[in-house]
């Protein structure tokens, strides 16, 4: 396959190493050079296969209006932006394109998502989540707390949980949900030692969105199991 990765930060050049691994052709693009999407056109898309976007919230925005809107595949590791999704779906449809999105690509965090939502269904404690992330991360908290705190509302509706973000030099993410009673504490953590998983997790749903036959919309937290 042939992919199109845009964002050449730490994650995305991961992305773009781990495809190769996985005997896939890449073409790169720094952010930089691709300045408001003006680089992303029928010519350049031509016989790509999915686009990858690691980039910011801003021009992923950008990215994902000209890539869906040329009926195009696209996977987004980018958080940040999702107050646009009703627009990017709105795209999709119209354009026959095609997108996979998820605030974390890690399918160890997929499983902790799965585990909170079942804790989350206990009575009698209080839940607060914590996230740690590197001094460069943009925004706080993190999309994936945010997706904890999604998951235990849902099943606590109404119930306030408080987030704590940390930015503290090059750390990978990590994320702890605690729920404490009168009696005792669980805890349940993710502390990615790598940014790799999250690559291979965004190479997969690629290869994935890739297979696909007829266009859509999907979280990653809906297909990781079809990978």
């Amino acid at each position: 396959m042939l992919f199109l990765v845009l964002g050449m930060g730490k994650t995305g050049s991961l992305v773009a190493e781990v495809a190769r691994e996985r005997g896939h052709s890449v073409r790169a693009m720094d952010i930089n050079e691709n300045s408001g999407a003006a680089a992303i056109t029928p010519p350049t898309l031509a016989g790509v296969d999915a686009v990858i976007d690691f980039t910011n919230a801003e021009a992923a925005v950008e990215n994902m209006r000209a890539v869906l809107a040329i009926g195009c595949r696209m996977v987004v590791g980018t958080t940040g932006w999702y107050r646009h999704m009703d627009a990017m779906k709105t795209i999709a449809e119209r354009r026959g394109g095609s997108l996979v999105y998820g605030t974390n690509f890690s399918i160890g965090v997929q499983k902790l998502f799965r585990l909170t939502a079942e804790v989350a269904k206990l009575d009698g404690y209080k839940f607060s989540i914590t996230e740690t992330h590197h001094t460069t991360k943009l925004d706080a908290p993190s999309g994936t707390a945010i997706t904890l705190r999604e998951i235990v509302q849902a099943a606590r509706p109404g119930e306030e949980v408080e987030i704590t973000s940390h930015r503290v030099g090059d750390a990978k993410g990590e994320h702890v949900v605690t729920a404490t009673s009168d009696v005792d504490v669980i805890e349940l953590r993710h502390d990615a030692h790598t940014r790799r998983g999250f690559a291979l997790g965004a190479v997969r749903a690629a290869e994935w969105l890739a297979r696909q036959p007829e266009p859509g919309v999907w979280d990653f937290r809906d297909v990781f199991d079809l990978l």
